[in-house]
């Protein structure tokens, strides 16, 4: 197969417009791994075939194209990219199978051996993946195009115009990180900060308004340093801009490091009404010890007085979070000091995963290693945590009236719906007409397992 490779990472090979044209009913599938940033990536992916004249099919059917959008950030991530790319190959074994993504940009070279693959992209070079699918199809080559993504320094413009089956927009306004955590592959393979226009920001949400969508999610690799790379521009200033745009109703913010959000960035968005008061802000580790190792640049203390400036603000607002559990060296007593840091936060929802190594990083060099059977007892114990604190969270609502946002039809009942509150408290009532797309008054009542229900005021 690497007779046939041609690597155009610094040639002009599918830079060119006008390659030719789908022509016929050439059809195109899409699988998605990892975040909402890889979500966005293969939407503006998908509208590029879909403006093309391609017609999108479901994954599990025949295609002649496949586009795998893969993730690495865990061993896992980069296993089931792999099973996705040869579950492709055996449906269709004469089709082009397109590799994109963080485990293209890292591996591009084990990438381009997997049976089936023609194309390898990375996390660039997305607008001309159409003109590099079609070469593929006319030479027969197998095309590798991946830049040094370290020296990347503009931000790589897809728009999009809409999102099917969603009610929630994905917004990206972000790309790369210079953070660099001892345990993260990510930076490496996004590159460094680069921040959209919030120009081309401001267009896509009116857009995406005008398609109908009431909510839309802010997201970025390293959201909270958008502008940082920009003049005359921040995070807060452009929330201003977005709250201003009529129809638009919530906005919905990523991932934020706790080390960015300073008395400046809350009492800027206090007063723009549509930020919902849901705030997702990584831990890691409860253990400054632990987080000394992971590079974090924060201790627990800071963590503590970032979630109570918000706090104040919005006494009721959602704390959402990640936490790592087996990362090198941590002790029993780390993990309970985390695990008692965690209890005292209060988070509304926990998101629990098991250190795994990434070559490349400082901490895959690091010992000892937690054993697998350590990891998955402290994952579980974590687990039954965030279960208890997700249930305590939801009790406070119970009789409020609150606004949901209802986006589907219960798998199974055709007369109830779910959907969220600002807070991200997930909801089920039973409506006798269809609801999905409207946000209306709801009465909570009763917790579940992982949500609420209620009944419609009105």
């Amino acid at each position: 197969m690497r007779d046939n490779t041609v690597n155009c990472s610094d040639s002009g090979i599918g830079d060119e417009n006008g390659m030719g044209t789908a022509g016929g009913n050439k059809t195109v599938a899409f699988y998605t791994l990892g975040c909402k940033v890889n979500q966005y990536d293969t939407q503006a992916i998908m509208e590029q075939f879909t403006g093309r004249g391609y017609s999108v099919v479901d994954f599990d059917q025949k295609a002649d194209i496949y586009v795998i959008n893969t993730c690495t950030v865990t061993n896992l991530a980069d296993r089931k990219s792999r099973q996705m790319i040869r579950k492709a190959h055996r449906t269709n074994p004469d089709s082009v199978i397109v590799v994109v993504g963080c485990f293209a940009q890292r591996a591009a070279d084990q990438a381009i051996q997997i049976p089936g693959v023609k194309l390898v992209l990375g996390t660039q070079n997305r607008r001309e993946i159409v003109d590099l699918v079609e070469l593929v199809q006319k030479t027969g080559q197998h095309i590798i195009k991946v830049n040094d993504i370290m020296r990347t320094k503009e931000f790589e413009d897809t728009p999009i115009s809409a999102y099917q089956g969603r009610t929630r927009a994905i917004l990206k306004i972000q790309e790369g990180c210079n953070q660099f955590c001892s345990y993260c592959i990510i930076p490496y393979t996004r590159g460094p900060i680069r921040s959209r226009h919030p120009r081309d920001v401001i267009d896509e949400a009116n857009r995406l308004v005008e398609a109908g969508f009431k909510e839309i999610v802010l997201t970025g690799i390293h959201l909270a340093s958008y502008g940082t790379d920009l003049k005359g521009t921040s995070l807060v200033r452009l929330l201003d801009d977005i709250n201003a745009i009529p129809g638009l109703v919530r906005i919905r913010l990523g991932s934020l490091e706790p080390n960015f959000i300073g008395d400046d960035f809350i009492n800027g968005i206090k007063d723009l009404a549509k930020v919902c008061s849901h705030f997702h802000i990584p831990l890691q580790s409860g253990s400054d010890r632990v987080l000394k190792r992971m590079n974090r640049r924060y201790t627990t203390l800071e963590y503590a007085e970032t979630i109570d400036r918000i706090r104040r603000i919005y006494p009721d607002a959602a704390i959402t979070t990640d936490v790592m559990v087996g990362f090198p060296g941590e002790t029993e007593d780390e993990f309970k000091e985390s695990a008692e840091f965690i209890k005292k936060i209060g988070f509304s929802r926990l998101h629990v995963f098991q250190y795994s190594p990434r070559e490349g990083t400082p901490a895959a060099k690091l010992s000892p290693q937690v054993p697998a059977i350590d990891k998955e007892e402290r994952s579980r114990q974590l687990i039954e945590i965030g279960h208890q604190l997700a249930q305590q969270y939801m009790e406070r609502f119970k009789d409020r009236v609150e606004k949901v946002y209802f986006e589907q039809r219960c798998a199974g009942f055709s007369d109830f719906y779910e959907g969220y509150t600002q807070h991200y408290v997930k909801v089920v009532v039973d409506s006798p007409n269809d609801i999905r797309g409207s946000i209306l008054d709801v009465r909570l009542e009763k917790v579940k397992e992982d949500y609420m229900t209620g009944w419609l005021v009105n």
